[in-house]
């Protein structure tokens, strides 16, 4: 399954903030339940500020090892919106992306560790280093919108 390709996925029967170890439970149908760090969700958020408007344009997110879940707000029957403590609020979640970072959330850290060591950083330093002005800036958005 393909991001683009995640909308048929299945909405998720339970949902569970565990503040202690930072994660989310997400339980489906069928036994299959994951459990997404909130590192990995606010690197991978689908806002602007993370993905850019368009290929290529995407920002690489540092310094969100320790990051919290505030709060999470249903949208519509669609999806989720999670209100991080570094401010950032504006990604939605639809079932389908979440589904499809929760089944490959393996490759895609993977991914996020290879980038942030492409940028400059070790695997574990990139996760610490505050992002500077320039690079958290986003695309065109408010930056209140965050």
């Amino acid at each position: 399954m393909t991001e683009a390709h995640a909308s048929a996925a299945p909405v998720p029967v339970g949902l569970v903030v565990h503040k202690k170890s930072r994660r989310l439970e997400i339980a489906y149908d069928k036994d299959e339940t994951f459990f997404l760090p909130f590192e990995f969700l606010r690197v991978y958020s689908p806002s602007a500020e993370v993905k850019g408007h368009g290929p290529g344009e995407e920002i690489l997110q540092t310094g969100k090892r320790n990051v919290d879940v505030d709060a999470i707000e249903q949208v519509g029957n669609y999806g989720i919106q999670p209100r991080f403590s570094d401010g950032h609020q504006s990604g939605i979640f639809d079932w389908g992306y979440l589904y499809w970072l929760a089944a490959n959330q393996e490759a895609l850290w993977e991914d996020y560790l290879v980038r942030l060591e492409q940028a400059g950083h070790t695997r574990e330093s990139g996760r610490d280093v505050p992002m500077s002005p320039a690079r958290s800036r986003s695309t065109g958005c408010s930056r209140n919108a965050s």
